[in-house]
């Protein structure tokens, strides 16, 4: 399973950019030794979504590809259903503002209100209302092989990130097949999901055939706003919520698990599993590219 840097930096249209000015900082401080050290940071800044003229709501971000996390967040809460509905989409780096205007109004923004959204949790009512919109949805019957698993884990955890750089940061990845696409990263994992599903629906990508990979927690939120872009099957590398394995069983999502080295778990949808890599064929991951989370959740 040989990998070198070449195939994966040609493998994605999006990977993440560890140079881009603005996503991190140096800070100064004390080392262990009590010596002078420099430790590079991620940057955590708030973005605020408009809807037409209505503010709904300010999220915690890196700051890169504002667009695509707007559009996401909107399609994933419902308040979008297609690209075609966007009129025009501005995003004003001095004000901090994203502003997606519709061709016809909507009712959203009076129902929202202005919601502040953490880099951690969902936001109460609009949760609710995304399980409701997920109700009696049908996922696809991709097929999910086992080879696709660990090529796409050893790829992507060998991949040049923000995380390796500087950690504090979760990636979610969408990938065809065993070929990761789209590396998007951010400090909520659900921010980088939906930069994923801003990106698909700007660029009308289908998502009957894609698989989504997450560096975290496989939690309730995660499970919904998977099944609101219709991916069948979501893998991480992390553990599981209780609630989201329910959701995932109830949705009929596909859900694995502690991904790492040639184990996984796989709690939801394992009637699309295809086992078609002996585990005892993969080699165990080199401790240098091991991610924090291989540790531990």
């Amino acid at each position: 399973m040989a990998i070198d840097r070449k195939e994966i930096a040609t493998s994605y249209l999006i990977a993440p950019d560890t140079l881009a000015n603005g996503l991190t900082r140096r800070l100064s401080g004390v080392s262990q030794d009590g010596l002078e050290a420099e430790l590079r940071v991620v940057e955590e800044r708030p973005l605020t979504i408009f809807v037409n003229g209505a503010e709904i709501v300010t999220a915690m971000t890196i700051g890169d590809y504002p667009e695509f996390l707007a559009l996401g967040f909107l399609y994933n809460q419902g308040m979008l259903r297609s690209y075609s509905e966007v009129e025009r989409i501005d995003f004003d780096e001095e004000l901090e503002t994203v502003v997606v205007r519709t061709k016809a109004e909507t009712d959203f923004e009076k129902k929202l209100g202005k919601k502040i959204r953490t880099s951690g949790c969902a936001i109460g009512t609009v949760f609710g209302d995304m399980y409701e919109m997920v109700q009696g949805r049908s996922l696809p019957e991709a097929e999910v092989r086992t080879s696709w698993m660990y090529r796409l884990a050893h790829m992507i955890n060998r991949t040049p990130s923000l995380y390796l750089e500087a950690g504090a940061i979760h990636g979610t990845v969408l990938c065809r097949r065993d070929l990761p696409l789209v590396y998007m990263e951010d400090v909520g994992r659900h921010n980088a999901v939906d930069k994923v599903a801003g990106w698909m629906l700007s660029e009308g990508v289908p998502a009957g055939d894609k698989l989504l990979y997450t560096t975290g927690r496989l939690t309730s939120e995660m499970v919904l706003k998977t099944a609101m872009m219709g991916i069948p099957a979501l893998i991480s590398r992390s553990g599981f919520t209780a609630w989201g394995v329910e959701l995932a069983r109830e949705i009929g999502l596909t859900l694995i698990g502690r991904l790492r080295g040639k184990r996984y778990f796989c709690l939801s949808g394992a009637h699309r599993l295809v086992r078609d890599a002996d585990p005892d064929d993969i080699p165990p991951e080199d401790r240098k590219h091991r991610r924090k989370s291989s540790i531990g959740d």
